[in-house]
C-alpha cells in the first residue's frame, strides 16, 4: 500500500472511536512551535566577542559546521525548517542582533538591530520570540544579574530587559502576530546562602522597573523563567519556580515551565493543568534533562507525550506557548532541530488522536480497568502512517527520508565551513 492508502486504513480504525483524522490534520496545521536559533551555534552568538558561555550553561561536542554568522545561521533554519510539517516560529536570544561594525551594548539594542530577522520572517511567513540574554557577559560574570548587590550592575540588566521587550512589541508589529519575551536569569550561589530573602527582593524589585515600563500586550507577551539550579548555582536560585509562579500571578504575566529546571522527580506536565486553571496563558520551553538541565535533544518519550496529552486534553492548543530549548553540539545541528521539533508535533498528534472524552469519562466513573486498557492499546495504534501523510501533504520528507536532505546539506555547505 502506498502512504494515502495507508492513510486511509489507519483513519478508518481511529475513526471507529469517533475521531475525525481530517479535523485532527486541520487543526494541527494551525500549531506553531517556537523553534530556537541558539541550537544553530551552540549558544554562541554574533557579539564579536570573546565572551564564554557562562550561567551554568554548556554546549558540548564540536560537530563540524556551526553557524559562525546571522546569515548561516538563517540558511541552516530555512534547510531544517524545510523538513518540518508546519508554519512556525523562530526564537531569538539578544546575542543574535546584527550591529555591523558598531559595538553596541546590551542595554543599548534597538529594533533596527534585528530588522535582517524580521525581513527574513517576513518573506517566511514566520512568527519571532525572543529573549534578553543574561548570560555570558562581563557584567554577568560571578552569577549576578538581577538580583546583584551592586546597583549599576542591575540598572545595567534592567535597561537590557526593558530594550529586550520593546524589542519583541517590534516583532509583534512587523510581523503580525504576538512575541513572546521571556526573561531568565542565572543568578543563585555556589554554597548554602546567608540571605536568601535579599537577593529575591532585589530580584523582585527589578522586575518591577522592567515592566513599568508599558508595551503593547497585543504585539508583545512578557514571560519570566524559574530554574531549580545551576552551575555555580548549586545551593540556591534566586528565581526559584515560588517566586515567579507568584510573580507573574500578582502581575499578570506569563510563568514559563522549562522542562529542565524541576528537581528529577517533578513532570512538567503535571504542572499544566495546575497552571491553566489560574492563567489564561502558559508558556513551555521543552528540552530534555539528562540527570541535570543538561538540555538534550527531546525525543518522542513518555515524558513528552504526556505534555503533548495534558495540552490537547484540556483544549489548551491555543492557550500554551510552545517553545524548544536544547543545544547538542555532537551531533549534526540541523539534524537536531529537525529531530526534536517533528517529535514534538509528532507528540501532539498523538495526543490528538486520543478518545480523549472517553477516557476521561471512564476515569469519572471509576472504570479504572477500561481506562488502562485504552490507553495502553492506543499506544501502538497506527499513528505512524498518519504522521507520513501528514508529511506528505505539507510537502516534507516521510519517515527517516529528511536525513538524505541534511547529509547533502552537511557536505555542500557545512563541511566548508572552517
Amino acid at each position: 500500500m502506498n502512504i494515502r492508502e495507508k492513510y486511509e486504513a489507519a483513519k478508518n480504525e481511529y475513526e471507529k472511536w469517533g475521531i475525525d483524522v481530517e479535523k485532527v490534520l486541520d487543526k494541527l496545521k494551525d500549531v506553531k512551535i517556537s523553534v530556537h536559533c541558539w541550537q544553530g551555534d551552540d549558544v554562541t552568538g554574533f557579539e564579536n566577542s570573546n565572551q564564554e558561555l557562562s550561567g551554568g550553561i554548556a554546549a558540548t561536542g564540536n560537530y563540524p559546521g556551526k553557524a559562525r554568522n546571522a546569515a548561516e545561521l538563517r540558511a541552516d533554519l530555512d534547510k531544517a525548517l524545510s523538513l518540518i510539517p508546519g508554519k512556525h516560529k523562530v526564537n531569538l536570544h539578544a546575542i543574535y542582533a546584527e550591529t555591523g561594525e558598531e559595538k553596541v551594548e546590551r542595554d543599548e539594542l534597538r529594533p533596527e538591530h534585528f530588522a535582517n530577522w524580521v525581513q527574513w520572517a517576513k518573506r517566511r511567513g514566520l512568527g519571532l520570540d525572543f529573549n534578553p540574554t543574561i548570560f555570558s557577559h562581563e557584567k554577568a560574570a560571578d552569577g549576578l544579574t538581577l538580583s546583584h548587590p551592586n546597583k549599576d550592575i542591575r540598572d545595567f540588566w534592567i535597561r537590557h530587559c526593558i530594550a529586550s521587550r520593546k524589542i519583541g512589541e517590534y516583532f509583534g508589529k512587523e510581523l503580525g502576530q504576538p512575541c513572546l519575551t521571556n526573561i531568565w536569569i542565572p543568578d543563585g550561589y555556589k554554597d548554602i546562602p546567608s540571605d536568601r530573602l535579599g537577593p529575591r527582593q532585589r530580584l523582585k524589585d527589578a522586575l518591577d522597573e522592567i515592566f513599568k515600563v508599558k508595551v503593547d500586550n497585543k504585539y508583545n507577551l512578557d514571560a519570566v523563567e524559574s530554574k531549580v539550579f545551576g552551575l555555580g548555582a548549586e545551593s540556591y536560585t534566586v528565581g526559584s519556580s515560588e517566586f515567579y509562579i507568584n510573580y507573574a500571578a500578582k502581575n499578570n504575566i506569563l510563568s514559563l515551565l522549562d522542562t529542565g529546571h524541576y528537581h528529577p522527580t517533578e513532570m512538567v506536565s503535571d504542572k499544566l493543568s495546575a497552571m491553566l486553571l489560574f492563567s489564561n496563558k502558559v508558556a513551555l520551553h521543552v528540552s530534555r534533562p539528562v540527570r541535570w538541565d543538561s538540555d538534550h535533544v527531546i525525543v518522542l518519550d513518555d515524558e513528552l507525550k504526556e505534555i503533548a496529552k495534558e495540552i490537547v486534553r484540556n483544549d489548551a492548543l491555543d492557550r500554551v506557548i510552545i517553545g524548544l530549548d536544547f543545544f547538542d553540539a555532537s551531533i549534526n545541528r540541523i539534524a537536531a532541530w529537525v529531530i526534536g521539533t517533528r517529535n514534538m508535533i509528532k507528540a501532539l498528534l498523538s495526543a490528538m488522536l486520543m478518545p480523549n472524552k472517553k477516557l476521561k469519562q471512564l476515569q469519572d466513573e471509576g472504570n479504572f480497568t477500561e481506562r488502562l486498557v485504552l490507553m495502553e492499546e492506543f499506544k501502538t495504534y497506527p499513528l505512524g502512517d498518519i504522521w507520513n501523510y501528514y508529511c506528505q501533504i505539507n510537502n516534507t520528507p516521510v519517515k527517516e527520508q529528511w536525513l538524505e536532505e541534511v547529509k547533502a546539506y552537511e557536505k555542500e555547505v557545512l563541511s566548508k565551513r572552517k
